[in-house]
């Protein structure tokens, strides 16, 4: 060639290579002459999967279930197609469609307008190239049949994964796998609103396209016969891409600019009567536009084609100008129509998610708004640390936010059926930062603005609903209080959280990523709903009534707010409980539960008790869950009837047993429990077990902390139940009691305490042991009880006590009589 290169004319026919295959084959070309320049034997990558397996699949498909629900919806979006194009008399003679009438009109736009298609442009409406292309197409075809929707056939490439189906890998397949569609597209009203419809209407053809041509060639005969009937695109799209976004700087093969031939014979079928080819070459956008001249006249499609390209530019301008919009498809688990999400005036481009609450954040929403202004599940940690490099820190501190979708997190409620997260793309940490040197004794002030910050809560609607507040302390000494809203995090994350920060703080990469939130919110609507409502229906049948541990303690102090006993088991005492718990093969949080359900039993009379226990809510079967940050508990009520027939063995076992029942169903919202239950919906219990295993310590212990050094971190949370027990377990098995004072009083809760833990030791003594032995005092409490009353006889106690006798009896003659009264006889086993 006179540029001193050489040039290769490689001719294959269409029949067995598309587009994709041209990419693979020039790929193995380069790499084969790279092989051989190098002395080295040619070895080209492994072949995917073959044409035959592929067609194999297509047929398959085609018998499918899948395939033949598709057929409606082909039928429905094609009835009303407008048929023809202006101008043309149907039937155009054969002889007319041929490449021998053929000629050629170009749309370009250069490549200014070209960079601004494909960059900028897109983002206003979350749009594809195709979808602008489409949309522009649309409108010119539209105004030149006056019509209100145009039908156009798209052509895509045919890989799909709906038939390659696990394991089959064609990206390297060669073959032709092209597939041709209709769509009818409707671009009605102004350039916005003509890019959100042409988007949707693009996005809900089901398996881009595949189907239409199955059901069409290899379908049954009532799909075929269907799919015939149907109005016909007279207008072919397809647009390759990039194409020179294919080669390398130093490719050995690139696409020459001399004219290859005539690709076809002159007596060969035109595809349609108009058909526009495009790819983007050079930096620049071409279309050429393929027609006949005995069909159209040359001065029309050149008048489509110039116009083509000014709605090009139309459209462009108008995104770049535009705030943008969302539509339906950009957030699917919203459940939104057009009109909703238009209603919801959101800043699209701010926007990147939309989805439903979790269970448990829709509880403590609900609260929220229900109760504004309180302090209930806002959380707040606060810890001294030593070496604090504060810019550094919140850099940290917005890596993270930026990382985690479910920081980004606003919420909505207002005008919808049910509230939602949006997910900003962006979202400042904000940081306050004081300089309290001068003062010595900072302690008191300290927590007046740890205070101040939980007072001051959050709007849920604003997020991130977490900000820092670094105080400084002394030369190397900061104290940092991390405030937040429950409805972000659960403990698990938090720690999680923590860790993170701090090591991107001390330079370190984040571990690999756990995927997102919205994983688990798409999970959760993947749920067998009515299975739940079953189990939790039959479950809360057992209930007689709720319980209410603060009805049973008389009335509660007069004082307001809350109060916090810390019940602390020596090392002694805990591996007492833990050697136990593993002997009778439960957990120790079982082992709790059982102990807690049992006091509630003594405590309020009914036979049947409640209270709620947090789950951890992270689905094993969803990859890397444990890496995931966001709200994941739920509560949820635990139902026990501690009769005392039973024996610590049974006890235990079967509360164990109804904890992994409840693992299938753990994910149900708590109101829709409370409303199946049939109790007017109202709370089930009034005390709540959550189980910790995720120290906030171990997060400022563990790893690289970039030279940090903390103190003991501070942990306030608190939720809207009347009393929480958390269970710590450690070298020391702690409780902690934190409790709403109006409703509980610290009297109560300290006797509470003494109880719970005189039976959780006494249950370790006797797995054989009937619950109907057990006491709520110890030897201790006795003592302290004789010295309120002078009058105890001792000998009362010195035998087996009634209700001993009567579950012994019952449990050896149940259906003897056991007594009589006004008619009625009752068997020992009704005793009890």
């Amino acid at each position: 060639a006179d540029d001193g290169g050489q040039r290769l004319l490689l001719a294959i026919h269409h029949l067995v290579v598309d587009g994709v295959s041209w990419r693979v084959l020039l790929e193995d070309l380069q790499l084969a002459c790279a092989q051989l320049e190098g002395g080295e034997p040619v070895v080209l990558p492994a072949k995917t999967a073959s044409f035959r397996s592929w067609s194999e699949a297509l047929q398959r498909h085609a018998a499918s279930d899948v395939l033949k629900a598709e057929l409606s919806w082909w039928r429905d979006s094609l009835r009303d197609a407008p048929t023809g194009l202006p101008g043309v008399v149907e039937p155009v003679p054969a002889g007319a469609l041929t490449v021998a009438a053929s000629a050629v009109a170009r749309t370009r736009l250069d490549a200014g307008w070209t960079k601004r298609l494909l960059s900028s442009a897109p983002a206003a409406y979350r749009t594809r190239v195709n979808d602008l292309l489409l949309t522009a197409l649309a409108r010119v075809l539209c105004r030149w049949s006056g019509t209100a929707s145009a039908l156009v056939q798209l052509e895509g490439h045919g890989r799909e994964e709906l038939v390659a189906g696990a394991g089959m890998d064609l990206s390297r397949s060669v073959g032709w796998f092209t597939t041709a569609y209709p769509v009818h597209l409707r671009p009605g009203g102004d350039p916005g609103a003509a890019i959100m419809a042409v988007k949707e209407q693009l996005r809900a053809v089901p398996s881009n396209g595949l189907g239409y041509g199955v059901l069409r060639h290899l379908g049954d005969a009532e799909s075929r016969t269907a799919l015939r009937a149907l109005p016909e695109a007279r207008v072919t799209f397809n647009y390759l891409g990039q194409f020179d976004g294919s080669f390398d700087a130093g490719a050995r093969f690139v696409p020459a600019d001399e004219p290859a031939g005539s690709s076809q014979d002159a007596a060969a079928p035109l595809g349609n009567w108009l058909t526009l080819n495009g790819q983007v070459h050079n930096g620049e956008l071409m279309f050429d536009w393929s027609y006949s001249r005995s069909v159209l006249g040359a001065s029309v499609v050149e008048g489509l084609a110039a116009a083509y390209g000014e709605e090009l530019q139309a459209l462009v301008a108008h995104c770049e100008a535009s705030a943008g919009g969302l539509t339906p498809s950009d957030v699917p688990l919203a459940g939104l129509t057009q009109a909703q999400l238009d209603a919801l005036a959101l800043p699209a481009r701010e926007v990147e998610d939309l989805y439903p609450l979790t269970p448990m954040q829709q509880g403590m929403l609900f609260h929220a708004l229900y109760e504004p202004g309180g302090d209930a599940y806002i959380n707040q940690m606060r810890v001294d640390v030593e070496g604090l490099d504060v810019a550094r820190f919140h850099v940290a501190w917005q890596g993270a936010v930026d990382r985690h979708d479910s920081l980004r997190a606003g919420f909505l409620w207002e005008g919808l059926d049910h509230p939602l997260q949006a997910i900003r793309r962006k979202a400042a940490v904000p940081l306050r930062l004081e300089d309290w040197r001068g003062d010595a004794e900072p302690s008191a002030r300290l927590e007046a603005l740890a205070e101040a910050e939980r007072q001051a809560g959050f709007d849920l609607a604003s997020p991130p609903l977490l900000r820092l507040t670094v105080v400084r302390t002394g030369q190397e000494r900061h104290h940092v209080i991390l405030t937040s809203h429950h409805i972000l995090l659960d403990g698990w994350s938090s720690s999680q959280l923590l860790g993170e920060v701090l090591q991107r703080y001390a330079g370190h990469a984040p571990a690999t990523d756990g995927g997102r939130f919205r994983d688990h919110v798409a999970w959760l609507q993947g749920r067998d709903r009515a299975a739940s409502e079953a189990f939790w229906r039959a479950r809360t049948a057992e209930i007689d009534q709720p319980t209410r541990i603060a009805a049973a303690g008389g009335q509660p102090d007069a004082a307001e707010g809350h109060g916090v006993l810390e019940l602390v088991f020596d090392e002694g005492e805990t591996l007492r409980l833990t050697r136990f718990a593993r002997q009778a093969q439960v957990t120790l949080n079982t082992l709790v539960q059982a102990a807690w359900l049992l006091l509630l039993h003594r405590r309020t009379g009914q036979g049947t008790v409640t209270a709620g226990v947090t789950v951890s809510g992270r689905p094993a079967e969803l990859p890397g869950i444990e890496r995931q940050i966001g709200l994941f508990i739920n509560t949820l009520p635990l139902v026990g009837t501690p009769h005392p027939a039973l024996t610590v063995s049974e006890w235990l076992t079967g509360l164990q047993a109804r904890n992994l029942e409840m693992r299938e169903h753990e994910y149900t919202p708590l109101s829709d429990i409370q409303r199946w239950s049939g109790h007017g919906g109202e709370m089930l219990f009034d005390s709540l077990l959550v189980f910790e295993n995720y120290p906030l310590s171990d997060a400022f212990g563990r790893g690289d902390t970039g030279g940090l050094r903390f103190g003991v971190p501070r942990n306030h949370e608190l939720t809207s139940v009347p009393l929480t027990l958390l269970m710590g377990a450690g070298e020391r098995l702690t409780l902690t009691f934190s409790h709403w004072r109006d409703r509980i009083g610290d009297d109560e809760v300290g006797r509470l305490a003494d109880q719970i833990r005189g039976l959780l030791l006494a249950l370790t003594e006797d797995v054989g042991r009937r619950l109907g032995g057990f006491g709520l005092l110890d030897e201790e409490g006795w003592r302290s009880f004789a010295g309120w009353n002078a009058s105890r006889d001792d000998s009362l106690t010195a035998g087996p006590l009634v209700p001993d006798v009567i579950a012994e009896q019952a449990a050896l003659h149940g259906a003897r009589p056991a007594l009589s009264f006004g008619g009625r006889t009752l068997s020992y086993a009704e005793l009890e």
